[in-house]
């Protein structure tokens, strides 16, 4: 038969509270990115503008929002130090 836990048992979660602080950090790095990708309409709009063209929206934006996803992986991945993992199961 099946082995029911009992109330005193602690039930171990994938992710760690402190982990999921990290992925919220990783998510507002990624809407930094994108907002910095924003911006750059022309106010006419027959008129071509090379404002989209520049270093913020073309290079720093996306390499902010990949390292915002890369940051997110890691905490998804982040294990807790053993000091906090044995204290947490005792």
């Amino acid at each position: 038969m099946a082995d029911k836990k009992t109330s005193n048992e602690k039930i171990d979660f994938p992710i760690w509270k402190d982990n999921y602080k990290y992925i919220l950090a990783g998510v507002g790095i990624i809407v930094i990115g994108f907002l910095l990708m924003s911006g750059g309409k022309s106010t006419d709009p027959n008129v071509f503008s090379q404002e989209i063209f520049s270093f913020r929206r073309i290079t720093l934006a996306p390499i902010v929002v990949v390292g915002g996803f890369a940051f997110i992986i890691w905490a998804i991945m982040r294990k807790p130090k053993s000091s906090s993992a044995e204290s947490k199961n005792e």
